[in-house]
């Protein structure tokens, strides 16, 4: 890409960063820091750089989508992070958000259900530099047991129910952050807390539409 093409893209992911975040409510600065450290672009198929920091979801391969730059960031912040904690991410996708998430909590798992993004997620991270993350091809809704329990858990499709593995998953003090909702494509954000005691509480955050959670726990495919 040519200065001026970095420049503009700057100045994009500037203004995604005051406006779209900042200016809708993000506040923690760790999250902050991070969507403007990590490249969307570099998430995006080709020639779809330019729209990396417009505040929309984005198609990607196999039928899926990115989410939008405000939706990432809401659900991390919403996950209450201080930099130390080992973080679940369910559907990885083009790996965006791990990569986010990667540089707000000590070490991330994100299991992918989809061979092809599983591959070229793993790789991408690998090339950018996100030492931090594994991913692992699977069934999301199941989790990821070897590594559990977690101090967060973050879903990023959309469920029936929030699925009783990813709640025996989550350590006590620990967040689960998932949209959930009655049909395929319409959901509320919700999150999960585990007390010390090991009771859960919900509360419902605001209004989301995401691809659907297919699994075993989930819709079917």
């Amino acid at each position: 890409m040519n200065t001026d093409g970095e420049w503009e893209l700057a100045a994009r992911k500037e203004r995604m960063l005051n406006q779209h975040l900042m200016g809708r409510g993000i506040r923690d600065l760790a999250v902050l820091r991070a969507m403007g450290e990590v490249p969307r672009e570099s998430f995006l198929p080709a020639g779809m750089e330019f729209l990396a920091y417009e505040d929309g979801p984005l198609p990607i391969q196999e039928g899926q989508t990115i989410s939008q730059p405000y939706i990432v960031a809401y659900m991390i912040e919403a996950l209450e992070l201080q930099g130390t904690e080992k973080v679940l991410e369910i559907g990885t996708g083009s790996g965006y958000a791990a990569a986010v998430l990667s540089l707000c909590a000590a070490e991330i798992f994100t299991v992918e259900r989809i061979p092809a993004l599983a591959h070229q997620a793993t790789e991408r991270l690998r090339d950018l530099g996100f030492r931090n993350v594994t991913v692992h091809l699977g069934d999301g809704t199941l989790g990821w047991r070897e590594h559990a329990p977690y101090d967060a858990i973050v879903v990023t499709a959309g469920a029936p129910g929030v699925p009783e593995e990813l709640e025996r998953q989550l350590a006590p003090g620990g967040r689960l952050v998932i949209p959930v909702g009655p049909t395929p494509h319409l959901q509320d954000l919700v999150r999960v807390r585990r007390d010390w005691r090991g009771e859960l509480r919900r509360e419902t955050l605001c209004a989301v539409r995401f691809v659907p959670l297919i699994g075993a726990q989930g819709w079917e495919d």
